[in-house]
């Protein structure tokens, strides 16, 4: 399901917060680049072909070489071979031809999320099919005999996504469709026939629309019929077209699954649980339903045989989240990830009739084990009002009432974004140097529910930020924590989050570290890049109209009030950043170098919003560390 936002029951605290075995041992100090130099795997688009059309490679991303490029892995030895070699911008894997092996990639310019279309010849040759230095395109799928790629640009409208037919052969493009009014794409049905579009009125109500491309009509029919605020998305369609998979919260708090028969238009439950239901995915021919649960963050995934109704058993498999999920073309194997706090995604293959299993990967550094890093568990805390707020904890092995530790209080991006448990380097490198982190969900957060997620809307930097103090109180109750130390850190919201704690909450932390946050909330919601239209109408309905809410914007704005910051801040910044200009953090820091205060700002001139490339992670890294040693320890370095 397309996310509107970029982007259980917890055991018992006492429980969680046990003294680990491995806190008799003084931990090795690593830097930030043994955490780092792991190597980030990702699978090919699941709209696309993740194996080649005999089976013999699978398509992934890697960064091992510090930037992400295209690889092709063999699957029975896991020998990768480089399908582009991109020194500069992270170029990812999208999808094999359906009949040969030519290969489709995307990439961008320094992270300025204009992203174009490649495609690899098989002689190695890489051709942008997809050029002009405003145009942002993304893959989409193949027609059914594979004779045209379908793809979605902005090239007519920089504002709306228009698709287009590419034929496979010259790379001419016919419209399929013109999104005149800029509604968001969900999916093409596998035979070709049906679009389904998403019309997001508000962040709680959204619609679904469907057009028979076949029939000659060009404006979609409303098919989410309904009153009051009910939010609807897209998974996908059944294999044999026959019915659409689409989200749904109009039976309880969270997301389900249900189906929609595209002749009838019968609607019928198809997964109902406790938690969101992040994805529904099929295998090529439609025999294995794959889902995914949002389980108190984590997923859990499981893979039903339609034949015969009953789940797929898979053999014994590491610890960690299975995600990424894709079919070999004779659905014989299936490739997929698993990730966990304490190591990146690796690639795995199971056999599905011999249950044979073979992991093709190791992303962690050879110079760091597991056991050096420290597990996540699931705490939660009630904040100023009572309400309990889930978090991820993460606590230093030795940490004790004899020896507190330094903690920050983690912020997502968002708004509506949710931490989850899964490997950070740069919080396993904070952890292993002596900080306590704790990422906090915040009310606003996504995956605890609609009621929840929405306990922010037009109210961001009021009951959400107090939320972010109230995990810094927790923390300094925590016997094992120094009260006189503790931060706050977080990126893009979370940045915002950081600074708007520092200006409106002066004593709440001893220091900020703001990543690619917003600061000024008024050049921001002005300023939207133009394919963000879409949605443009339900991010002012929970942020606020720019029109008629600029009083509250400036209000909650770090910028305007920076002179109340006292306490020290890291600033970080990418010069190409679409969604926080950089003029916003060079006002930041201005400004609060003029109050006296210590403030350190490293800028990026080859990121956007959020970091590519690895020596520019290892980078910052080190310097939240040297930043906090200085400020929030006192030590003055590492």
């Amino acid at each position: 399901m397309k996310s509107l936002r970029l982007a259980f029951a917890a055991a018992p605290a006492a429980l969680l917060l046990t003294l680990p075995a491995s806190a008799q041992e003084e931990p090795v100090r690593h830097d930030a680049a043994t955490f780092h130099m792991t190597t980030s795997f990702g699978m090919a688009a699941s709209a696309g072909f993740a194996f080649s059309p005999d089976d013999s490679r699978i398509l992934i991303s890697s960064d091992e070489t510090g930037v992400f490029n295209a690889y092709a892995v063999d699957p029975d030895t896991g020998e990768r071979t480089a399908l582009t070699e991109s020194e500069t911008n992270a170029t990812f894997a999208v999808s094999y031809f359906p009949n040969d092996d030519r290969v489709v990639v995307t990439a961008d310019q320094g992270g300025n999320e204009l992203s174009h279309l490649y495609i690899r010849d098989e002689n190695g040759q890489l051709y942008d099919i997809t050029p002009g230095e405003e145009t942002r395109a993304q893959f989409l799928g193949w027609s059914p005999d594979g004779s045209d790629m379908w793809v979605m640009t902005n090239e007519r409208d920089q504002a709306s996504m228009d698709i287009y037919a590419y034929d496979t052969v010259s790379f001419e493009s016919q419209t399929v469709f013109q999104n005149d009014d800029s509604l968001e794409i969900g999916d093409v049905s596998p035979d070709g026939r049906w679009l389904a579009l998403v019309r997001n009125r508000t962040s709680a109500d959204s619609d679904i629309l469907l057009l028979d491309l076949r029939s000659g009509e060009t404006e979609p029919t409303l098919i989410t019929e309904h009153e009051g605020n009910i939010a609807y998305g897209v998974y996908t369609f059944t294999p044999d077209s026959s019915a659409l998979v689409y989200a749904t919260n109009e039976h309880g708090e969270f997301n389900q699954a249900w189906t929609y028969d595209l002749e009838t238009g019968e609607t019928a439950p198809l997964i109902e649980a406790d938690w969101d239901v992040s994805f529904v995915t099929y295998s090529p021919s439609g025999r294995y339903r794959v889902s995914g649960i949002n389980a108190d963050a984590r997923t859990e995934v499981s893979i039903l045989d339609t034949a015969t109704g009953e789940a797929l058993g898979l053999p014994e498999l590491p610890a960690g989240d299975i995600g990424s999920i894709r079919f070999s073309r004779d659905e014989g194997r299936i490739a997929f990830l698993i990730d966990s706090a304490t190591s990146p995604s690796n690639l795995h293959v199971v056999d599905l009739e011999s249950q044979a299993h073979a992991q093709l990967t190791n992303a962690l550094n050879p110079a760091i084990s597991e056991d050096e890093m420290v597990d996540a568990e699931v705490v939660r805390f009630e904040s100023f009002d009572g309400l309990e707020i889930p978090g991820i904890l993460y606590r230093p092995h030795g940490a004790s009432a004899d020896s507190p530790v330094p903690a920050l209080v983690w912020v997502h991006g968002g708004p509506g974004g949710q931490s989850r448990i899964g490997y950070s380097a740069t919080i396993q490198h904070l952890v292993n140097h002596g900080y306590a982190v704790y990422a906090a969900n915040n009310r606003g957060s996504s995956g605890y529910g609609k009621t929840f997620f929405h306990m922010d809307d037009r109210r961001h930097g009021e009951e959400d930020l107090r939320d972010i103090v109230a995990a810094g109180d927790w923390l300094r109750e925590q016997d094992w924590v120094n009260a006189d130390q503790v931060g706050v850190i977080g990126g893009s919201y979370g940045g915002f989050m950081t600074a708007a704690a520092l200006t409106f909450h002066p004593d709440a932390f001893e220091v900020g570290i703001n990543i690619f946050g917003v600061t000024n909330w008024e050049r921001t919601l002005a300023s939207i890049p133009p394919w963000w239209e879409s949605f443009r109408e339900a991010l002012y309905d929970e942020m606020g109209d720019p029109a008629t809410d600029a009083d509250r914007h400036h209000a909650i704005s770090p910028l305007f009030h920076a002179d109340r910051i006292t306490k020290p801040l890291l600033v970080i910044q990418g010069a190409n950043d679409p969604r926080v200009l950089q003029v916003e953090s060079d006002e930041l820091v201005a400004a609060v170098e003029a109050n006296g205060v210590p403030v350190e700002y490293v800028l990026f001139p080859d990121e956007g919003h959020g970091f590519r490339r690895r020596d520019n992670r290892i980078t910052a890294s080190e310097a939240y560390l040297d930043f906090l040693n200085a400020h929030l320890r006192g030590e003055g370095g590492n």
